[in-house]
């Protein structure tokens, strides 16, 4: 590993050396980098923040390093760390990290609180390629701005503005569902975090999209957006708990306001 302390934790520090030196020992060659992203990288990380990491490989993983894969996250979920069990990443082809990929091909991912890979496109978006590029933390390997190109900020935020629509119509038709107390603050820290980078062309973290929500979007919004950072504690309970009728009403009302927002008739973008 290039960074002996990636971050300030050092129990943190401990699982990430072993992943990398892990996944290291069993792509040999056919692996590239290794990145630690999110909000880790963006710098207001928390002790309920996921753990974000970007894998890079010369080529796709191959079916026998794909067990060998699985076998070595299953293992270190078990790691008596919290953080073990907090990992989520993503597997990129080097040509497909350094341009974007419009069919979005899914990729090996890990979920936060998995132990298994499998096959989805969540991080294969405009988003992470900005920010792994930008502001993510080489583990290993090359620097990453000598692998990914720059993603213009009119793509970037054409993406988001996809997202937030796409997300909307999930959750407007019962797809999505904001109706637990980690789900409901999640969807509105991350509208404001989306209206954020819309504004400025540039990724930041969602404390920093939701202090620029309650100071620039109508003040009815301040109570709403306040009251979902406080509830970020122990998502793990949470997403077991009922959220408030009235609170989830309250957040599709913000997201339809949100997107009136992002209208082009309103945005000039």
């Amino acid at each position: 590993m290039n960074t002996s302390s990636p971050t300030s934790n050092s129990k943190l520090n401990v699982v990430l050396h072993e992943l990398v030196k892990s996944v290291q020992g069993v792509l040999k060659e056919n692996f590239v980098s290794a990145y630690l992203q999110g909000s880790f990288a963006l710098g207001d990380w928390d002790d309920d923040s996921d753990v974000d990491f970007t894998i890079v490989v010369e080529n796709d993983v191959s079916e026998v390093d794909l067990q060998a894969l699985q076998a070595m996250h299953a293992r270190l979920y078990k790691l008596e760390s919290e953080w073990a069990k907090h990992l989520e990443g993503s597997y990129f082809p080097k040509d497909i990290l350094k341009s974007g990929d419009t069919a979005k091909k899914e990729l090996w991912y890990l979920d936060n609180t998995f132990d298994k890979l499998i096959l989805s496109d969540h991080d294969n978006t405009l988003v992470v390629r900005w920010v792994v590029r930008e502001y993510g933390i080489t583990l290993a390997g090359i620097p990453p701005k000598e692998l990914i190109d720059v993603v213009p900020a009119d793509d970037l935020r054409q993406e988001i503005r996809s997202t937030m629509q796409e997300w909307a119509n999930e959750i407007f038709s019962g797809q999505w569902n904001p109706d637990n107390k980690w789900a409901q603050p999640y969807v509105v820290l991350s509208y404001c975090r989306m209206l954020h980078s819309l504004d400025t062309g540039r990724i930041a973290s969602k404390l920093s999209g939701a202090q620029w929500a309650k100071k620039t979007l109508d003040k009815r919004w301040a109570g709403l957006i306040q009251r979902a950072w406080d509830e970020r504690p122990n998502p793990s309970l949470k997403v077991r708990q009922l959220a408030e009728p009235r609170e989830v009403k309250h957040t599709i009302e913000f997201i339809r306001f949100a997107l009136e927002l992002v209208q082009p008739h309103r945005t000039g973008r």
